[in-house]
């Protein structure tokens, strides 16, 4: 089975000759010497590292695009003709009770002290990446009036041009870190919160102090390597300066910025870009354990924790250390995933696909419970960005799974409107936005119920923010839809038998049944009256 195409993809700018390659390699069946490209391999001997990442860096996001053998797709949402599953105590079902526009899509997380969201979704972390500073505002404000939880990503203050430290080089002031916290709760209502995640830069900077002790945040997340990916966190800088600065600042740059042929090959042109990486985390019980003490004790109410699509060995740790350290949530990020940050070959060729590490997860899942151990509330990412595969993976994941983090799903509404609102200014709106109006009352649906909301800071929402709400909106109703369908009118009612195998592939690697042996015996005491 061909699940990718290797040697070539728009997300590097490279692509085949030939019409016909290798399905191993990707190399073109016929090779020719003179080709003026632009496959991987000819693009890679003059331009080296830079082709291992999309581009350009901070200016697109990038999802790997390896198919795999078995994913959400191959679940299907069962629908019921009776019943009512989830409705509020003492009403009774019928079909006056049970409509699909009352459903109750809130979900909550927390070991003791509980955080509500409208909708069962969440920002994946927007950190120190160029494209999250640049759009931070319309994905903070965007956040917050939807009623979700922001996750505010690693190294924020490591590359914060005006950050200060002390003579023990811990954090006194980080400009930027200040604008993300209170950005998000200048319209936080309650419902969701921001989060700041930590990696080992992060806890030697001493960004957890500064966050509890300025702005009193309440939860801290600490983080297992980068998303669905092993290693560090990494961003591109195109100034020699800013290199050498991150350099100081006890950062990993590459090419090195200190050496002289480095800084001569940048100055001819040669050079265009350094890369700033983080370091790898080594995790041990015992350090991970100290660690959480350690920020409950700065004041931290909650404290999560985020990892990959490591091993099934390194899954085992995440949810044993969790359940004995109560933490509040674990997102376990599956690949594929992804918003462009890392190596494209690592992005398509690593860590374990999403719907089987989610399987992996409800299996110790329910291992742990039979040790005696609470499973900590659970969050799922890698790859989501619509209501119904959502719906598909609380079901599947269902009691433990509380919710789906998202990243580019929930970022492309933001950048859209944004976009939007710079075209207007120019008057070039595209006929893909100006058929349905030229102003902003009629281009976003959901801007007169914003306005009679908000009455005057309407005018302080930035268009991106109006975006991220109205798909927000839109997934609301579209899961109230499904849930209805299924017959709940709550999450906490969603089941795995909401949900079958449209593969026995998929049955046996889930444990979900398959379409044809789901509900079979039931049928048949129907059947026999």
């Amino acid at each position: 089975m061909n699940l990718r195409q290797p040697n070539a993809n728009e997300a590097v700018h490279t692509s085949n000759r030939s019409r016909n390659v290798a399905p191993v390699s990707g190399i073109c069946t016929r090779c020719v010497d003179g080709c003026k490209g632009n496959c991987e391999i000819w693009l890679s001997s003059f331009r080296g590292r830079e082709v291992l990442y999309p581009g350009p860096f901070g200016e697109i996001t990038a999802g790997a695009d390896k198919n795999y053998p078995v994913d959400y797709s191959h679940l299907n949402i069962h629908g019921y003709a009776v019943g009512a599953n989830g409705l509020p105590e003492g009403v009774e079902a019928n079909p006056d009770t049970a409509v699909f526009d009352d459903v109750n899509t809130v979900t909550e997380y927390g070991w003791d002290i509980k955080v509500p969201m409208k909708v069962p979704i969440f920002t994946g972390a927007l950190g120190s990446t160029e494209i999250a500073r640049a759009n931070w505002e319309h994905f903070a404000v965007g956040a917050a009036i939807a009623g979700i939880t922001l996750v505010c990503g690693e190294n924020v203050c490591g590359i914060d041009p005006g950050l200060k430290l002390d003579a023990n080089h811990k954090v006194v002031e980080s400009p930027e870190m200040d604008r993300r916290i209170n950005t998000y709760r200048k319209f936080h209502e309650g419902y969701g919160e921001i989060l700041v995640q930590m990696n080992v830069e992060d806890t030697r900077l001493g960004t957890a102090e500064y966050v509890s002790a300025k702005h009193e945040l309440e939860t801290l997340e600490l983080k297992w390597g980068q998303g669905a990916k092993c290693i560090g966190g990494e961003i591109k800088v195109g100034s020699l300066d800013r290199a050498l600065e991150l350099k100081r600042r006890g950062y990993i740059v590459l090419p090195n910025p200190t050496r002289a042929d480095v800084q001569a090959s940048f100055k001819e042109g040669a050079i265009k870009e350094f890369e700033r990486h983080s370091r790898l985390g080594f995790v041990t019980k015992e350090g991970f354990l100290e660690e959480v003490d350690r920020l409950r004790d700065i004041g931290f109410k909650r404290v999560t924790l985020k990892t990959g699509a490591y091993s099934m060995k390194e899954l085992a740790m995440a949810m044993r250390y969790c359940a004995e350290a109560k933490i509040d949530l674990l997102t376990i990020d599956g690949a594929p995933g992804g918003t462009g940050m890392s190596p494209w070959p690592m992005m398509n060729e690593w860590g374990i696909p999403t719907f089987y590490l989610q399987s992996l997860t409800y299996e110790f899942a329910q291992e742990l419970e039979k040790k005696g151990l609470r499973v900590p509330d659970l969050a799922i990412a890698g790859g989501f960005g619509d209501e119904a595969n959502a719906f598909k993976a609380l079901a599947m994941g269902a009691p433990y799974f509380k919710a789906v983090c998202m990243g580019r799903g929930l970022m492309i509404p933001g950048m859209v409107g944004k976009n939007i609102g710079k075209w207007l200014e120019k008057g070039e709106l595209p006929k893909t936005v100006s058929k349905y109006g030229t102003t902003v009352e009629e281009i976003f649906v959901t801007y007169e119920e914003l306005k009679e909301k908000y009455g005057e800071r309407i005018n302080e929402i930035p268009l991106g923010a109006i975006g991220i709400y109205t798909y927000a909106q839109r997934f609301r109703t579209g899961m109230q839809q499904i849930m209805a369908g299924s017959r709940n009118f709550s999450l906490k009612s969603v089941s795995r038998n909401d949900v079958f195998s449209l593969t026995e592939e998929a049955a046996k690697i889930s444990g979900i049944p398959y379409v044809m042996d789901s509900y079979r015996s039931e049928a048949y005491e129907i059947l026999d009256g």
